[in-house]
């Protein structure tokens, strides 16, 4: 499996190859990179997908040890280094959408677009502190977990039955302590409001509009960057690139050609299409002609 070496943690990441534009996305809170394989079998070859597991998630490597979303951000250009990709379009749903202003705030050089999803620049409030220690109190309990993780299945997901019974199975295998770290991430997490103004780059905003995320934040988020566009996607809940493909592949696709030139985001130096994606880490949807 491909890594990207940082100084204390090793990024797993699956890159599509090819020679069109590279996009870099990051994935929600207790998922991982295979959450956008309908996104990578749609979309390429024309364009190159990378897709990567943040730490505490997936096949990624890490010491345990607390880390914040600017941390990730620099994991995200790591991978970018690791594949001598000077430019890319970087996005993501939900957590990757905080690394992905991240990213670009850190690097605005290196981050030709944005496409975020079901995401948003606040901190949490005082309210969801608190809801999300009760859940998490409980979700390391033996008992409640699994019931637990069926309701956080279905606020995620929906009516899918198939992906929740997916997801339910990799969430009760999952160590606690990577749990309770990642957490500690996305619930500290500072607000980047202030600085959305420095983010010129184009950027795509889906909101999901039964998302964990208040359509107000969303709309916040897209009206403060500078050269955003605002697109909501109705009775779809928070992973809606999974639930709602069709939608949101159409959605970035048009973006992707508006923004970004085949060809012109990947150094002439790589040598592309080494390392295929592996999409079969996430099983074949019974739908997925229509995925």
């Amino acid at each position: 499996m491909p890594f990207a070496h940082a100084i204390d943690a090793e990024i797993h990441y699956e890159d599509s190859g090819g020679n069109g534009s590279v996009v870099l996305l990051g994935h929600e809170f207790l998922m991982d990179r295979t959450m956008f394989a309908s996104q990578t079998a749609a979309l390429t070859p024309e364009f190159r997908f990378v897709s990567w597991d943040a730490r505490g998630h997936g096949h990624t490597r890490d010491k345990g040890l607390p880390f914040t979303y600017w941390t990730c951000a620099r994991d995200a250009l790591t991978v970018l280094d690791q594949l001598g990709v000077e430019r890319a379009v970087v996005g993501g749903i939900s957590q990757g959408g905080y690394i992905a202003l991240r990213t670009a705030l850190l690097a605005p050089e290196r981050v030709a677009a944005l496409v975020l999803i079901g995401t948003e620049a606040h901190a949490p409030t005082p309210q969801e502190l608190v809801n999300a220690r009760r859940f998490l109190d409980k979700w390391y309990e033996d008992g409640p977990r699994q019931a637990l993780a069926e309701y956080l299945a279905r606020w995620l997901l929906g009516d899918d039955d198939w992906y929740r019974a997916v997801w339910v199975k990799r969430w009760l295998a999952r160590d606690h302590h990577a749990t309770e770290v990642a957490a500690g991430c996305l619930l500290g997490r500072d607000s980047i409001l202030d600085r959305l103004p420095e983010i010129t780059c184009p950027t795509l905003v889906i909101h999901p509009t039964r998302s964990g995320i208040p359509r107000a934040h969303a709309r916040e988020l897209a009206e403060r960057l500078p050269d955003a566009r605002y697109l909501e996607i109705e009775n779809a809940r928070q992973t809606v690139n999974m639930t709602h493909p069709v939608a949101v592949n159409a959605a970035i696709r048009d973006f992707l050609r508006e923004h970004t030139v085949s060809r012109s985001l990947t150094p002439s130096r790589f040598r592309t299409g080494e390392i295929p994606v592996r999409t079969a880490d996430l099983p074949a949807h019974p739908k997925s002609e229509s995925h």
